[in-house]
């Protein structure tokens, strides 16, 4: 059996055990992240991070400190700072039109791009999945991409993980109701920023420690410092990504919001579900 055929089959399984435990019918949910919930049910993730936890290098203790996970989806990396003993904020945007659009785009093409990925990743046969995947509102795709996973995740676990919803630009104490973090973590999410100077710059002052950033570099010499381009020249073909910095780029602009000191730690790998391409994402350490 193949990679795909392996993981629509645990796709779905994961539905027909959820149901069976009195979650209802979670045929329709997009899952980000793979997630262990107990009694053997599993989320049929786009990506595992369970085994590439060490290269993060997070406290293994986070007894007391107050972290902010940005961008958080389904939530994999908010609950694991739960579970090592933090209390957690995990941001996710208020609604689907509040991803950034190119200038000139609409958002109509970014939701239907959506739309089609989560029919792509559906575990159903092509009427089946038609069926699922037939027009849907904004609002549907949001609670199906992202609020309507995350909450299932936090209930099924019992966890006093606080949601906030905010764009990264407007985050403050007052979204947050937290003054400062002990620990930020943004992982995939400036590549999706028009913007990315100003979202680490709204994440600046509500770091008191760490902030960890985990994405894509480009493949380009790390000097001298660059933003690169990845957004195309094609209307509607940049995957709503359109800047990779490369290392020394982040060095400076963080040094220059105030962080002391930033290291490149290493990176982390995987194969996305159910496609089979393979990631590799650099992780990044700025600490005051």
């Amino acid at each position: 059996m193949d990679l795909r055929e392996s993981h629509y089959q645990s796709a779905r399984e994961f539905v027909r055990k959820a149901q069976q435990l009195g979650y209802g019918d979670l045929s329709e949910y997009y899952w980000y992240h793979t997630i262990e919930l107990g009694n053997g049910l599993v989320t049929p993730g786009t990506y595992d991070y369970r085994y590439s936890l060490p290269f993060f290098q997070f406290p293994l203790d986070m007894s007391g400190m107050d972290v902010l996970d940005v961008g958080a989806a389904t939530g994999f990396f908010s609950f694991e700072f739960e579970k090592r003993g933090a209390n957690v904020v995990s941001m996710e945007m208020v609604s689907m039109m509040d991803l950034d659009v190119f200038p000139g785009e609409d958002i109509g093409q970014t939701l239907k791009k959506l739309q089609g990925m989560m029919h792509d990743h559906s575990p159903y046969d092509d009427e089946q999945s038609e069926r699922l995947f037939q027009e849907k509102t904004p609002e549907e795709i949001y609670f199906l991409l992202l609020e309507g996973p995350f909450q299932i995740c936090r209930k099924i676990l019992g966890s006093s993980v606080k949601r906030c919803y905010s764009s990264i630009y407007d985050l403050s104490p007052e979204k947050t109701g937290v003054s400062q973090f002990d620990l930020i973590f943004v992982g995939d999410v400036l590549l999706h920023t028009l913007y990315p100077v100003k979202a680490l710059a709204a994440l600046a002052p509500l770091c008191a420690g760490t902030l960890v950033i985990a994405q894509a570099l480009p493949q380009t010499p790390d000097w001298p410092p660059a933003m690169f381009y990845v957004g195309g020249e094609k209307a509607g073909e940049d995957d709503i990504s359109w800047f990779w910095l490369n290392r020394s780029c982040f060095e400076q602009i963080l040094k220059k919001l105030g962080f002391a000191h930033v290291a490149s730690v290493g990176s982390h790998t995987g194969i996305m579900k159910p496609g089979g391409g393979h990631y590799e994402r650099a992780i990044l350490h700025a600490t005051r």
